[in-house]
Parts: structure tokens; sequence; C-alpha cells
């Protein structure tokens, strides 16, 4: 049996909420790229608005790297190109006709294929983009040659969707998956799941990969957590990762020639009626899913988790590399002193309410910062939910003045954003740290191309 590795910092953050086991199949007529999913893409298109397209047409490719495109979805037509400010391209529009005709990339073994041509495969389907890599958590560039590849089976991140139910009757699709991911690096793949919990025959039976057992609480699934207890990162070193359900969409590409975007989601959340799983095609208008199932009142969608997730519109689309929708209240209102009362249903990490005496409970929160911006000062309490041997505060610092040396020698190459997100949630000081992570990441990457 394989080495169970034990994380003892983090927490777990229960709301009401969770999907039921059920998986119900919905239909879209409008889907959508979104460029700003992409870290370090500037979109280019290949299309204009009236343009028709299969699954698998290519729709916009990166203007600093042209061998990185994204694909559509569906087969269809586009029907509009949504901008922002100064024109940035927010959204790539495409209306389904129906029919989901497939570009053909032809049936092939990964095991009779050589490396150069799996990846001229994933490339032209548009399907490379579900590989990224770490340091920076970017696309991974196709040239580079990763020490492993990280596959975490489990997330950990409050509501958020199961794997194991999700992946149980795809295991073909997942083995072949690993079979092509397989001739990518010479180093191993890592499989890592939840110890003590019931494992899908998907990830134990699974061929070609080193299975690696975690327990603990969030973020014990992050893959910056999972690589830097089994492999980290020093400077020079490329990881690649890439979640389940996109292996399984690897591993269709190969044994039926086609990107086949569908995958299955869980909407959750405590404003949902009847949280459950939905088979959806990727980049999909989520507002289907709501109909008559969202409690009324004030609330916010998101596209991914409460930690880490975007904000999205109740007409908006799922976002390229999210699995979830949440639904909670948004926090629009003000509570005079309510950092005196003894609350009971008010979640605190701090041990500032009595809820702390009922471990198990399982709460409805909203998107309130309960009080306002304060001083940057040292706590000592994100070192409590930050399982690795890193200095948070210090490293954030750094990349505030922005000084290179201070931030590698205190271990920005081993982060991401989403390694910050409790750090953020208990900050008493309700500091966006996510976003400082995000811009220092792109500034170490400019300054090292």
């Amino acid at each position: 049996m394989s080495k169970v590795i034990r994380i003892s910092k983090g927490l777990d953050i229960k709301l009401l909420g969770e999907a039921e086991k059920k998986v119900t199949q919905v239909s879209s007529d409008n889907f959508a790229l979104k460029p700003p999913d992409f870290v370090d893409v500037f979109p280019k298109l290949f299309l204009k608005e009236g343009d028709e397209v299969k699954a698998g047409t290519p729709v916009f490719f990166n203007k600093y790297r042209d061998n990185i495109i994204l694909t559509s979805p569906v087969s269809g037509k586009v029907t509009e190109i949504r901008r922002g400010a100064k024109r940035k391209m927010l959204e790539i529009r495409i209306e389904s006709d129906g029919k989901m005709n497939y570009e053909d990339f032809g049936k092939a073994d990964p095991a009779s294929l050589s490396k150069e041509k799996i990846i001229e495969k994933l490339l032209k389907s548009g399907i490379w983009a579900q590989i990224r890599q770490r340091p920076y958590s970017v696309i991974a560039d196709p040239k580079d040659e990763p020490k492993a590849i990280f596959i975490s089976a489990f997330n950990s991140a409050p509501l958020a969707p199961d794997y194991d139910f999700i992946l149980d009757e795809e295991s073909q699709a997942f083995q072949a998956g690993l079979n092509a991911l397989g001739k990518l690096t010479s180093g191993k793949i890592h499989l890592n799941i939840n110890n003590g919990k019931p494992c899908s025959k998907t990830f134990l039976e699974a061929k070609g990969v080193q299975i690696n057992r975690f327990k603990g609480p969030h973020p014990a699934g992050n893959i910056g957590v999972q690589i830097y207890n089994i492999d980290p990162i020093n400077k020079g070193d490329i990881v690649w990762y890439i979640s389940p359900q996109a292996v399984v969409t690897v591993g269709k590409l190969f044994f039926e020639g086609k990107y086949n975007a569908s995958r299955i989601i869980a909407l959750t959340g405590s404003e949902v009626i009847k949280p459950q799983y939905f088979k959806v095609i990727a980049g999909t208008l989520v507002t289907d899913l709501f109909k008559n199932n969202i409690n009324s009142g004030n609330v916010r969608y998101i596209s991914g988790n409460v930690l880490t997730g975007s904000k999205i519109e109740r007409d908006g689309y799922l976002g390229f590399y999210n699995d979830q929708i949440t639904v909670i209240p948004e926090g629009d209102y003000y509570e005079f002193l309510g950092w005196s009362m003894p609350r009971i249903n008010k979640f605190s990490f701090s041990r500032t309410f009595v809820s702390w005496l009922f471990p198990n409970k399982k709460y409805r929160l909203d998107t309130n910062l309960n009080g306002g911006q304060r001083a940057f000062v040292l706590t000592g309490e994100y070192e409590k939910v930050f399982p690795m041997n890193i200095y948070p505060m210090q490293l954030l610092k750094a990349i505030i003045v922005k000084d290179i040396d201070l931030m590698e020698n205190l271990g920005i190459y081993e982060v991401d954003e989403e390694d910050f997100a409790l750090c953020e949630f208990i900050d008493a000081s309700k500091t966006e740290m996510q976003a400082i992570v995000r811009e220092g990441l792109d500034y170490m990457r400019k300054e090292m191309e």
C-alpha cells in the first residue's frame, strides 16, 4: 500500500448545499469560450460573427504562442464576440445547431504514437489547454519536458464535486488519457487520492501511475500542496497538472477521434433548492441549471467554489476549468455590533462566536466581508491553514514590493492563487491575497522570460 501523506494544517468549511449524487442531463443552445479563463493568453480570432463551426473547430489562438488554440465545444455558429474595456475580448458566444457535428481528429492508440504525434493531436483539438504547468499556473508549453505530471483525484474545497462518483463509469477513457499523458514525460504520473474515503475503481485500477494517498483538511486536495509534499518545485523545474475529467477528455480524443467536451458538474450552495449533478458541455449557459431551483432573494452565482471561483451572472457561462457552480446569499447588508453577539449560526475560525463548539455544523454563509480593510499585520493565523513550509505574509509583502530575490527565496515558484484562498478567508485585514499572488506570478514570469 502506498504511503499516506497527512496534512495537519488547513480548514474544512462546512456549508449547506452539497450536491445529491444523481446526474441530470441538461441541453443548452448557447455556449461561450471566455479568454479571461486562460492566464497569459492574448486571443486572436480565427473566426468572425456568423461563421459556422463544428465541435473542435479552432476559435482563437494565443498571439504569443500560436500553437496554443482553443476550439468550439459544439457545432453551430458564432453569434457574438463580446468585448469589454479597451476592446478586451471577454466571450466568444456560440449558438448550437443541436446536431453535434465533430471535427475528425482520427482515432489512435496512444501506445502506437510518438510523443510528437500525441502533442500534435492535443494541440489541434484544443484539448492541450487543459494541461497546465507549475510554476505560474499557465497553459503548459509543449516544448518543455516536465519532471512529473500530477492529477488530483479529489477536491477538498467547500461543496466540491466528488470525482469518485463522477468518473466511476469512465475507467476506459481515463486509462486511455493516462496512456497518452505517459508519453509526455520521462518522469512519473502522480495520481493522488483521498485516503480513508471510498475510492472509485477508475482510480484504484489505473495503470502507469504512482498512486499517492492524502489525508487531512482542505487544502489537501490542492495540486500545489500535493506537489510540495511529493516532488517540490525548485527554480528551473517544471511540473504539469491536469484535472481528472480532462484526462477523460484526452482519452476520448484518442479512442473516439473527436473533441468530446461533455462533463459532469455539481450545482451546489445553500440557495439551491435541489443541489445535484448535471451532465453538460463545457462553456454552457448556466441559466438552464437554475430553472425553478434557486431560492428567491439576492444571491451570488459563482463558477467554481466559494474560495476560488469567479462571480458570474445568472445568464453567464461555465468557466473552462470549472466543474462546479455555487449559489450563496449576497452579503449586501450591514450588521451593527455584529461581532459582539454570541452567534451560533456564524462561522468563525478564531472562535469569536460560540459556533466553534459545534464542529460538524453546516452553515449558510454569504459574501459579507464582516468588517472593513485594516492594517496588514503579523498575526500568526495564516500559518495555521497554510500547510507548506512557507511564510505566507512575508511572501505577500515581497510580492507587493516586487523583490524578485526575496520572492524566490520565500517560495514563489511553489504557490498559486488557490493556495492562499484559506488565508484570504480568515484574514482580519480583508486583503485580496489571491490577486496579489497572481500579480506576483505574472511579474516573475515576465522577468524570467
